[in-house]
């Protein structure tokens, strides 16, 4: 799915520089802190050994942990967390139209270098892979085996984002590959570089204002694009986008089942143990059930399409 600048936001001539604290629509009452961030994605997956393959000869990433039907995964030089795969033997790919769920995740590189060098390696090894320009950001999707989306991205610098009004302008226009060529010089990729990152995650959700009663008014998330066509894209801190919400599945979408490759739950780390049971308060002010782990000290939800979201203080031990 796509929509360009001009289909978004006409020409776009009222833009102005988005400056901290000039956009976005916060939550009515409770709002995350600014210091709120992904962490680690847990996908369910057919066959491990196959999804290995992928995930660290075509992405570059290492294992930090393997134990019969579960792995962990990070970025060289670094052990925090950024994929766990769980292995359901035979579960059955994602349909390529989707299913309510997971959209994509999306690995967010530490700079635009690093994305040139993965569009030529992905050149280099025959790899096919979407591309865009998002304005804030430039990307590449691809499907793992078992078809689940994947996003790698380069953010642009905060002080070249515009806005319209109170809305941070996003969109899906032509990526510059050459450009993106000449600032990877001469270099190859290697690896996932350290400082990479869980910098969003998107949803297929079966309503968009369910999606901002739940993300935004309940778990507290800032809306920042809503005129996206079938899309709404909350994040905390002023960032473009932590969470992305759409509705291009269709009205017939359904949930996965216990059987599909899926998305088991997804991350987002907040400061401290306060933080989180302050979230668990609101939700359950809002109306929705919660339950706490790890001594209390972690908080699992599930939004109404039962996507399974979990809120911990600090980072994710790789080993956990």
């Amino acid at each position: 799915m796509g929509a360009s600048t001009r289909d978004i936001f006409g020409t776009a001539e009222s833009a102005e520089t988005a400056s901290p604290g000039s956009y976005g629509q916060a939550p009515r009452g409770f709002r995350l802190p600014d210091a709120a961030r992904l962490g680690r994605v847990h996908l369910q997956v057919a066959d491990l050994s196959r999804s290995l393959m992928f995930y660290e000869q075509v992405l570059g990433l290492r294992q930090v942990y393997h134990d019969g039907a579960r792995a962990i995964l990070a970025a060289q030089g670094q052990d925090a967390p950024l994929i766990e795969l769980h292995e359901r033997p035979g579960a059955r790919a994602v349909p390529r139209r989707g299913s309510l769920g997971l959209y994509h995740f999306a690995i967010l590189l530490p700079d635009r270098p690093s994305l040139g060098r993965l569009v030529r390696h992905l050149g280099d090894i025959g790899m096919q892979a979407g591309a865009a320009d998002h304005l804030v950001s430039e990307s590449l999707y691809l499907q793992d085996p078992d078809n689940l989306g994947i996003e790698v991205y380069a953010d642009r610098p905060r002080s070249t984002w515009r806005r319209i009004g109170r809305e941070l302008m996003m969109a899906t226009d032509p990526l510059d590959v050459p450009g993106l060529l000449r600032e990877a010089g001469n270099a190859r990729w290697t690896e996932m570089p350290a400082g990479t990152t869980i910098g969003h995650v998107h949803l297929h959700v079966g309503d968009l204002e369910q999606a901002a009663s739940f993300y935004s008014e309940a778990l507290g998330f800032d809306r920042m694009v809503w005129h996206y066509p079938g899309a709404l894209f909350l994040a905390a801190g002023g960032y473009h986008h932590h969470l992305g919400t759409n509705t291009w599945a269709g009205a017939g979408a359904t949930a996965p089942s216990e059987q599909d490759a899926r998305l088991l739950e997804w991350t987002i780390e907040l400061p401290g143990a306060a933080d989180v049971a302050a979230v668990g308060e609101n939700l359950t002010r809002a109306g929705y059930s919660t339950e706490t782990e790890a001594e209390k000290t972690e908080l699992v939800a599930r939004d109404p399409w039962r996507t399974q979201v979990r809120i911990v203080p600090g980072a994710t031990a790789a080993t956990a």
